[in-house]
């Protein structure tokens, strides 16, 4: 299946009078369609494997941005450094810090949500919020003592769980806005303004518990073989 340009039109123009930014998550999709969305104007394309990321990257137009979100393991860090602009699912602290590390081989920042855990499912990854809070108090450690100078925080990710629950959907959503909410509070933090979190078949009661970033993949290129 192409690309469904009528739904594409249609979510697109709804995201953007709501200052949400709309992901286009491609994974498994060939780069024809890539192209045909990236020609309807669309800059933001999400993928989750690293070695069909860089494939991509280097056959497919250079503005676009590559949101990496899948989970990231560390050794697979340095073949997309060069050109990813935000990584949605750091779940560690030994992986933000391998970030950093190839990111200044290449002399630039890479921009980077932590993932947090707040769906039902043991098999979703991301930090509790004891341990959110942990890795932040280290990040502004290491900020004062002028370290982690090649990753900037930008904000939270989370999934919820994969339920037709929509109550439960609502209040894991909820959760994660107040932990959003509370770590962008903190005064040293003036970069935190990303909550990403909501796909193709929660994306609007995402929206409406508070996020401004929402990752779609088979509204617009339909389900995947």
């Amino acid at each position: 299946m192409a690309v469904n340009t009528e739904a594409y039109l249609e979510i697109n123009a709804q995201l953007k009078a709501k200052n949400v930014t709309l992901v286009a998550v491609s994974k498994t999709k060939p780069v024809a369609d890539i192209q045909e969305l990236y020609d309807q104007g669309h800059r933001d394309f999400g993928e989750n494997y690293v070695q069909e990321l860089a494939e991509k990257q280097v056959v497919l137009p250079n503005d676009i941005r590559w949101h990496f979100i899948g989970h990231l393991q560390s050794n697979k860090v340095k073949y997309i450094a060069p050109f990813v602009h935000l990584i949605h699912g750091v779940d560690s602290y030994k992986l933000l810090l391998e970030i950093d590390k190839q990111a200044r081989k290449f002399d630039r920042v890479i921009h980077c949500l932590l993932q947090v855990h707040v769906a039902q499912e043991e098999t979703k990854f991301g930090f509790n919020e004891l341990e959110l809070m942990e890795v932040m108090d280290a990040i502004h450690k290491y900020k004062l003592l002028n370290e982690l100078r090649n990753v900037e925080v930008r904000g939270l990710m989370g999934m919820a769980s994969f339920t037709d629950d929509m109550e439960q959907v609502s209040k894991e959503f909820k959760y994660l806005k107040l932990l959003f909410d509370h770590c962008a509070g903190l005064p040293w933090n003036t970069q935190f303004d990303t909550l990403s979190m909501g796909m193709s078949s929660d994306y609007q009661l995402a929206i409406e518990e508070g996020s401004n970033l929402v990752r779609i993949g088979s509204l617009l290129f339909g389900a995947r073989l």
